[in-house]
């Protein structure tokens, strides 16, 4: 019975630990980060699509991420995406290849990251990044404590 309870769980945080760490790599920091454009959406033919799904995704240089569409005409949609959303950078493109080149961290850039991510969170749903991550940590503790009390 104690094996049972302790393996449903550790199933539940192994599930909000990814959770965590899927938010986590949506934060755009000094690096390119092709997980930045996981909540990025493109109007394919009237249908809202990820990103990842309409072309290759590549990071060719450490500071620039690479996106080359399936479909050539896909390049303002791409362009046009990420112009909407709020990854604050400004996509190049050259007919072929869209490339997003991030920027070296600036002292103030770095101090926002370290004083707080609450408001990095992608907020696609009502609660706010705090929230998110205040869920987050309350279903890590509840789950620790109802874990140790069924031992």
């Amino acid at each position: 019975m104690a094996s049972e309870a302790t393996k449903i769980y550790d199933e539940k945080m192994t599930k909000t630990l990814a959770a965590l760490d899927s938010d986590y790599a949506t934060i755009r920091a000094g690096r390119a980060n092709p997980h930045v454009l996981d909540k990025i959406m493109v109007d394919y033919y009237g249908a809202p699509t990820p990103i990842n799904q309409v072309g290759n995704i590549s990071v060719p240089e450490p500071r620039m991420i690479q996106i080359q569409p399936w479909d050539s005409t896909m390049l303002k949609a791409i362009e046009k995406a990420i112009n909407a959303s709020e990854l604050g950078i400004h996509p190049g493109n050259d007919g072929k290849v869209i490339r997003l080149i991030f920027p070296e961290l600036s002292e103030e850039r770095r101090k926002e990251l370290n004083s707080g991510i609450d408001r990095h969170f992608p907020d696609h749903d009502s609660k706010t990044g705090k929230e998110k991550r205040n869920h987050r940590r309350y279903s890590e503790r509840s789950g620790r404590r109802n874990a140790e009390t069924d031992r």
